[in-house]
């Protein structure tokens, strides 16, 4: 579920800076736009005006100007071609000279008038570019700015009950649309592991208020009025064995939380070793429950800590062996390059339920209070030690022989075989 957040940019800040910006960058190019223009226009614009003048207005009719004309001469050349020639247009009696001064005199007032006007329409013009410049600046800077005000609203919002909520910022691919696609990611990580530590917090208080509860009715029942020896024996067997499991689920928890901190130390481990030791340990119990245990050990050592990693192999295997049919089950231990892998025979696995069994406290089958019934962590252990090595931990149900096969692939280069 996503909820869009209307956006909200301050008036301040990166906006500000950004129309500055872009504000600034607009207007100078428009200084320099006008600047070159007025350049040009008046670097032309004299002999324009003259040699329209010239051509417009011929030396003969200029005859009778009045002598004050003469003092109006520019003190710059006319161009050749607004010069009347002499042979073309001069006749007897015409005055050549004062042709001259009217045309100079004219170009030298039309080209002063159409500058000024080109000077004050520049002005104009460019003033009311700057206004609409930092207009248009402004509008463009917030609507670059937009999206990071949008996931700064969310990020303002969040909290432990809404966290359903998403940017889905509908916008062309780019850096901000990438931005806000990742905070979606990171906030759908957020939501699933909040859940899956509210889930973890429910189950472990379900888990340790059995045991309590059963060691309190024990107490108030079993040894209520005068019991006998042969029943306090009972009662202290019972409350023994309830003792027992909560130590092994607080030794689960604990060792749960170690593993999600991270590695304190490295060391190169040869896993194939390990796993020979670990079948040698669970030797007696699995003979004990008709499972046999095979280990096909191939080199394989990664840096890691050694005890999570011993810890790893062993609930894999007694996972295997513990979970397994009454008579002539198997359990195969392999380690290679490819990783760890322990395959189990047992009852068949539901395919859709295998992915939940890396949950704390999930279990394949009903919880039956049995004295060797695990507390559910097994495999979830098993999957936060793989992640604190940089491995991936994966299950599948087998379509022969029922029970599972779990996995262990560790990255490229950190498995290899023993130096």
């Amino acid at each position: 579920m996503s909820r869009r957040l209307p956006a909200r940019l301050p008036l301040g800040g990166e906006r500000t800076r950004l129309t500055a910006l872009y504000a600034g960058l607009l207007l100078l190019a428009g200084a320099l736009l006008t600047g070159v223009v007025y350049m040009l226009v008046q670097e032309g614009l004299y002999s324009s005006i003259s040699t329209a003048v010239t051509t417009a207005v011929p030396a003969q009719r200029l005859e009778n100007l009045p002598d004050s004309w003469q003092s109006a001469l520019p003190t710059r050349p006319l161009p050749s071609a607004a010069v009347p020639s002499p042979a073309a247009t001069l006749g007897p009696g015409e005055v050549p000279a004062r042709a001259l001064a009217i045309t100079r005199t004219v170009s030298d007032a039309a080209e002063s008038a159409a500058l000024d006007r080109l000077l004050t329409v520049s002005v104009v013009v460019f003033a009311c570019y700057a206004v609409l410049s930092v207009a248009l600046a402004w509008w463009a800077a917030g609507r670059v700015l937009r999206p990071i005000a949008v996931i700064t609203d969310t990020a303002r919002r969040l909290s432990g009950a809404n966290l359903h909520e998403r940017i889905a910022l509908d916008a062309p691919p780019g850096e901000l649309k990438r931005l806000a696609d990742t905070f979606d990611g990171m906030l759908g990580r957020m939501e699933q592991l909040v859940s899956a530590q509210q889930r973890f917090a429910a189950n472990a208080a379900h888990e340790l208020r059995t045991p309590v509860a059963v060691q309190r009715a024990a107490a108030e029942i079993g040894l209520a009025g005068d019991p006998s020896p042969e029943r306090v024996a009972r009662i202290r067997s019972k409350l023994v064995e309830v003792a027992d499991n909560s130590e092994r689920i607080i030794e689960g928890l604990l060792l749960l939380a170690a593993s999600d901190e991270g590695l304190q130390e490295r060391r190169r481990v040869e896993l194939a070793e390990v796993a020979r030791e670990t079948a040698a340990a669970l030797a007696d119990e699995a003979a004990e429950r008709g499972v046999t245990v095979v280990v096909r050990p191939e080199p394989l050592a990664v840096e890691g800590d050694p005890v999570l990693l011993e810890r790893l192999l062993h609930n894999l295997v007694a996972n295997g062996v513990r979970h397994n049919v009454p008579e002539d089950g198997r359990v195969e231990v392999r380690t290679g390059p490819d990783g760890i892998t322990v395959t189990n025979t047992g009852p068949a696995v539901p395919p859709e339920t295998v992915p939940l069994l890396f949950e704390p406290f999930r279990r394949s089958a009903a919880r039956t209070h049995a004295p060797d019934e695990g507390v559910g962590l097994g495999l979830s252990i098993v999957d936060s030690i793989a992640r604190a090595h940089g491995a991936e931990a994966t299950a599948a149900a087998n379509t022969e022989g029922g029970g599972l096969t779990v996995r262990i692939r560790f990255p490229e280069g950190a498995p290899g075989p023993a130096g």
